[in-house]
């Protein structure tokens, strides 16, 4: 008997040569339009498309939809990809979009928060999933909590000294100004990170600078774009 015509057959969406399951509990219609049309962290990819190599060890923080990771492994071609997710209700799809561009063998995923200490937290999840964090009411956020998860902190100066990155990617919705100085830069070459301004202000966005400058790392115009700034030591 042929089932094939009974059963709904999963819709692809492609973007960079990469290919993401059409779920629209994960992929907004906003994401819809961007992965087509090759738009979707537009400013990230391209300095992640220009700088990381072959030979790179690098560090997701953030991962959403597994766009940045997958593209680090499969287009980069880096060695090993360590990629960090607050929201476990992503985590499963994240998988599938590893599997389904073959990378799951050089991308290592967590469902944790990465901090200055072990422990718990609470992650509040949006209906709009980009704007889920640790904040259950962050200023000017109007799209509405779903859920609420404990989930697990780790050290973030134990991780990154097991891990030994040498690429950072770090898109984490304003969390970054705490996070970035909290960072033992000493095997990092290249530091990508989406700053937000209207979050963390100006003595935020000089905290992640000074953090950078500090390791030896320095602002890269040519690949920075707006928001999304790269540091590199070999230049």
């Amino acid at each position: 008997m042929n089932t094939s015509a009974e059963q709904p057959q999963t819709q692809f969406l492609r973007c960079r040569g990469l290919r993401f399951p059409d779920d629209e509990r994960f992929i907004s219609q906003r994401t819809r339009r961007l992965l087509k049309t090759n738009q979707y962290e537009e400013r990230e990819a391209n300095a992640v498309r220009a700088l990381v190599k072959p030979d790179d060890v690098a560090l997701e923080i953030g991962a959403g939809i597994g766009f940045m990771s997958t593209l680090m492994a499969r287009s980069c071609k880096a060695s090993k990809v360590h990629a960090f997710e607050a929201n476990p209700s992503m985590i499963p799809y994240i998988e599938r979009v590893h599997a389904l561009n073959e990378v799951s063998g050089r991308v290592i995923l967590k469902n944790a928060v990465l901090g200055a200490r072990k422990g718990k937290t609470t992650f509040y999840e949006r209906a709009h999933f980009s704007a889920s964090s640790l904040d259950e009411n962050p200023a000017g956020e109007t799209s509405p909590v779903v859920a609420r998860h404990e989930v697990s902190v780790l050290n973030i100066k134990t991780e990154m000294k097991a891990i030994a990155p040498s690429v950072v990617v770090c898109d984490i919705e304003g969390a970054e100004a705490d996070l970035v100085p909290l960072m033992d830069l000493s095997t990092v070459r290249l530091g990508v990170v989406e700053l937000h301004p209207q979050w963390i202000g100006k003595a935020g966005v000089q905290a992640v600078f000074d953090a950078f400058q500090a390791a030896g790392l320095t602002f890269f115009p040519k690949t920075s774009n707006k928001k999304v700034v790269t540091f590199r030591r070999d230049w």
